[in-house]
């Protein structure tokens, strides 16, 4: 495979990009989602007898190389994705390198996005847009749910138009989008400056300063204290050079280190000050735990905690963002054992209304563990119109429990 094109992916738990050998010929593949029902298809394909698994990382198999072989039962690379991606519970978005271009696959439901630049001689696909400014490409396409093209430096070749339904995941632009990048046309940070306002709106707690925890927190921060009229500060700022994500690690003593790592405090913006917190999310505590105790430690006279979306009540069925074997791990559900005594899941749906005693139980418990002064969260409906989407285009599961 000689030339000038290439794939490639960041992935910290698979090896990928793969390079295949099949009938449909030769290929380099790479994926970004996640393959619930891993187990049950690989079974499906063994029952070929020449199938095999070489790829394995922790006694699993890797699901990009499972999507290459469901890939590989298909009579053209357009036939085999779509069917991989119809097999497939969870997530599936995808590029392979062949020899004639890029085949660009969006997942089904769109649930993560794929676009297309282009400039002088050249075409190139991401999954964020903040790629394309300066290396001077214009974004040409974004695909829509399913859709599939091959790219090639001089044309876009479509090979199965997108579908009607769109399931794309809000979290993008809640947290783990990039504050440059735009999904289905709206700029991630613009939605974090209207989150922060919505919240302000709902509010009447009086504060000192206004903060976000860095990095994604930031721009629902300034949200918040523009549309509240309070100043901004910044008691925390952030080392760089740790884990991005102090979600990520599995191990929860690493995960409290990189996050007691990677923020830093300044006693002159704490002491004595009243502050109110806009955070992303709230997905264990993990991080949140150690930094409010510093600032208690540092002089702060209340803590005051605003996350950006409501309480993650359900464990994300469709993509990777974060890695927990069980959503027990969620700091919501952590919370409801200790109320009901069990993880009754029957009254998730009560603990996930806003407007019910169990939603107002959940959240004294979590403010009270967490020592905050306050606590309250974004209402789903706030999250959705700053978003700027219809509801039904946006996956909410996490929040809400609602399934396609």
């Amino acid at each position: 495979m000689e030339g000038w094109q290439g794939v490639g992916v960041i992935s910290d738990f698979e090896d990928q990009p793969l390079l295949i050998s099949s009938h449909l010929g030769t290929y380099a593949i790479v994926t970004v989602g996640v393959v619930r029902n891993i187990e049950q298809l690989a079974q499906q394909a063994f029952k070929k007898r020449t199938t095999h698994f070489s790829e394995m990382g922790r006694g699993e198999i890797n699901p990009t190389e499972l999507v290459a072989t469901l890939i590989n039962q298909g009579t053209t690379f357009e036939d085999g994705i779509a069917s991989a991606q119809d097999a497939i519970e969870g997530s599936c978005s995808l590029l392979l390198l062949t020899r004639e271009g890029i085949y660009a696959a969006r997942d089904k439901l769109g649930r993560t996005p794929l676009v297309i630049g282009k400039k002088d001689g050249a075409r190139a696909v991401t999954s964020e847009s903040c790629a394309f400014p300066n290396l001077n490409y214009q974004i040409e396409h974004n695909l829509g749910p399913g859709e599939i093209v091959l790219v090639t430096p001089e044309k876009l070749i479509p090979k199965k138009p997108a579908n009607e339904r769109m399931r794309i995941c809000s979290f993008l632009w809640v947290y783990y989008g990039f504050p440059a990048s735009s999904y289905e046309g709206i700029n991630t940070e613009d939605v974090r400056n209207r989150c922060g306002a919505a919240l302000a709106r709902n509010d009447d707690v009086e504060v000192d300063v206004v903060a976000g925890i860095p990095d994604s927190g930031t721009a629902h921060a300034i949200g918040y204290a523009v549309e509240a009229g309070v100043p901004y500060r910044r008691p925390f700022v952030k080392y760089t050079p740790t884990w991005p994500r102090s979600f990520m690690p599995q191990d929860q003593n690493v995960r409290a280190l990189v996050a007691k790592m990677k923020l830093i405090p300044i006693r002159d913006l704490i002491a004595g000050q009243r502050i109110l917190f806009c955070e992303d999310s709230i997905v264990r505590g993990t991080q949140l735990t150690d930094i409010i105790e510093r600032l208690y430690e540092y002089g702060a006279k209340e803590v005051h905690m605003r996350p950006a979306c409501p309480p993650l009540v359900f464990g994300c069925k469709y993509l990777n963002f974060s890695r927990s074997r069980s959503e027990l791990d969620l700091a919501s559900r952590q919370a409801i054992v200790q109320l009901e005594g069990s993880d009754n899941s029957e009254n998730l749906a009560e603990y996930a209304d806003p407007d019910s005693e169990k939603y107002a139980a959940m959240i004294k418990f979590i403010c009270d563990r967490l020592e905050l002064t306050s606590l309250k969260y974004q209402r789903l409906d706030d999250l959705v119109e700053a978003i700027g989407l219809p509801k039904e285009r946006l996956c909410t599961y996490c929040w809400d429990g609602c399934e396609d």
